[in-house]
């Protein structure tokens, strides 16, 4: 089991990262100027290239951000560092990788 030293270790491990991913969510979320030269056809398809991926790299931040508040809920309500799966512990050496892991190393 965690110790409370270890479980706030972790809390501010899962904080810093969380503020981390949301300036890079900011970071991402400024358009890009191409220029305005609308009869380049190239032109437009980079501009919808860079905005598609844009789109897709916001999601993946956005998710690692809800598990992380995920985790930090566990924090508040005591049940951080146990698998959602079987009940049983999350190794540390699993948190240590991944601290908003909601699975054990048996489970994932």
């Amino acid at each position: 089991m965690l110790t409370l030293e270890e479980t706030n270790e972790y809390k501010k491990r899962l904080g810093a990262e969380k503020e981390r991913l949301l300036r890079e969510i900011k970071k991402d979320s400024r358009p890009t100027d191409f220029g305005n030269d609308v009869d380049a056809g190239d032109e437009e398809a980079d501009e919808a290239e860079e905005f598609s991926n844009k789109l897709a790299t916001r999601q993946i931040l956005q998710d690692r951000v809800n598990k992380i508040d995920a985790a930090l809920e566990k924090v508040q309500k005591g049940t951080y560092g146990i698998c959602e799966k079987c009940g049983k512990e999350i190794s540390k050496e699993v948190l240590d990788l991944v601290p908003e892991s909601e699975c054990c190393k048996d489970c994932k």
